[in-house]
């Protein structure tokens, strides 16, 4: 019999969507963890085939679609948060909402906030753990980089050895991570094609984890992720047993990834996400999928039928115009955007939407560290959004962009109307916003009739 806490949470969420007020992704389990905090705990039994965590600074919610398109491929029974709600709320949400059925194993898959990863781990005992990133965000919620890398090892020491850690073998603050736990799959990218020639000036990884002296960068693929090795004490990066072996980037389009693996290679084409940052959450998934069982001859199919989640390269049309939403919410991230729109030949009409909210992070003096110049000379127009529009726009006039390429229209549907508005013909509007602004967005474009609720993305 279902505990009465739980009937009413669950009754919450009902009148929650009834309401139109949400789509009850984390009333229900804001309410049954108040009451109840071991309730991921006594919910996990409804996974009869374990868990697998996911959990990073910036890829989660797009890694954690392709391994549910790689597992739904091979015919598992699945609960997951797709629409994001990665607290200890949202994992015990969709437990809640999950139906307990012992004769049909069924799979946890969850994107887990990297704060809240230690707690629901410990509650979820959780048979895979996937860790891809970490690179600075929100300092204000999270503290320096050491503080989450810190609290990871913690939590990889107290899982059992059967749990089957995934790490990134290009980042150092992920790869150190490998000494605490002896069931470790490494996964990275072996192409080096698209290397630049140098860390950014912004990057969060420069000093060896195990030294302190600095790393020497052979490669630098995305923010401090490539090949490094430590000169001064010989630690290096791991060699991965999953790795990209070619990445072919097809603009701002689609990507091709060659993944080469222990059971053969997997062969990607036409992946609808962008950038050379999603060849790593492309071989981040396939390494998540191998480990779970899924055969390496579905894999490929399964990760280029995947469609992007909702604001992580999101198409969508309206008024006759295409729009491309691409989320950005700390340097790093937003780096590898600039990155990723210099690929587009044509000159760029964008609008921005800065917000400075809870989930944003209080504090954007990180926009002085993305690197917008590159793409100055590129812009037609720019529009310039959100609670902190005009900080952004005295960004963009430092970095030496001339007011006439420039609106600044703080209101997002004022700003989303005036961006279109001057969009050339036959040409995308990208959208680049902070993640309260991206759903803010989203709210006026379901108003429109032109996307749905996140809440019910699948």
């Amino acid at each position: 019999m279902q505990h009465p806490a739980n009937t009413i949470a669950t009754a919450a969420g009902w009148l929650s969507r009834r309401l139109g007020r949400g789509g009850g992704t984390t009333l229900p389990g804001a309410l049954i963890t108040k009451w109840r905090p071991q309730a991921v705990r006594s919910m996990r039994c409804k996974l009869t085939d374990g868990a697998l965590v996911i959990s990073a600074t910036n890829g989660k919610t797009t890694t954690a679609r392709l391994i549910v398109s790689c597992l739904r491929s091979d015919g598992r029974t699945l609960v997951t948060n797709p629409s994001g709600a990665n607290l200890m709320s949202g994992v015990a949400s969709a437990l809640l909402a999950a139906p307990a059925h012992p004769l049909v194993p069924a799979l946890g898959v969850f994107e887990v906030d990297e704060a809240a990863l230690p707690a629901i781990a410990d509650q979820l005992a959780p048979r895979v753990v996937l860790l891809m990133n970490l690179f600075r965000d929100q300092l204000d919620r999270y503290g320096e980089l050491e503080h989450i890398s810190e609290r990871w090892l913690g939590m990889l020491q107290g899982l059992p050895p059967s749990t089957i850690v995934v790490l990134n073998a290009d980042d150092p603050a992920v790869a150190h991570l490998g000494d605490a736990h002896p069931n470790i799959v490494w996964f990275g990218i072996d192409d080096t094609s698209r290397a630049l020639t140098e860390l950014p000036h912004a990057a969060d990884a420069r000093r060896c984890r195990r030294c302190g002296e600095p790393l020497i960068y052979d490669a630098v693929l995305v923010g401090h992720l490539g090949h490094w090795h430590c000169d001064a004490c010989g630690w290096r990066r791991p060699t991965p047993s999953i790795a990209a072996s070619a990445v072919t980037l097809h603009g701002l389009d689609t990507i091709d990834v060659d993944i080469a693996t222990p059971g053969g290679p997997i062969a990607v084409r036409g992946l609808a996400l962008p950038g050379l940052h999603n060849a790593y959450n492309a071989t981040a998934a396939a390494a998540a999928a191998l480990t779970l069982g899924v055969p390496v001859t579905r894999i490929g199919q399964a990760l280029q039928s995947s469609q992007a989640a909702f604001g992580r390269s999101e198409r969508l049309t309206i008024t006759g115009r295409e729009l491309v939403l691409l989320l950005i919410k700390n340097p790093a991230g937003a780096n590898e955007i600039v990155r990723t729109l210099e690929l587009d030949p044509e000159p760029l009409d964008l609008v921005l939407f800065l917000n400075d909210r809870t989930a944003d992070g209080r504090d954007v003096s990180w926009i002085w560290d993305v690197d917008y110049e590159p793409l100055l000379p590129r812009i037609r127009t720019l529009t310039i959004a959100g609670d902190r529009a005009h900080d952004l726009a005295l960004r963009f006039r430092y970095a030496g962009l001339d007011d006439s390429r420039m609106r600044v229209v703080p209101p997002t549907a004022d700003a989303l109307d005036t961006a279109l508005a001057g969009t050339a013909d036959g040409r995308p509007l990208y959208a680049l916003p902070t993640y309260t602004a991206m759903l803010g967005l989203r709210e006026v474009l379901v108003a429109r009739g032109v996307a749905q609720e996140f809440w019910r993305d699948r």
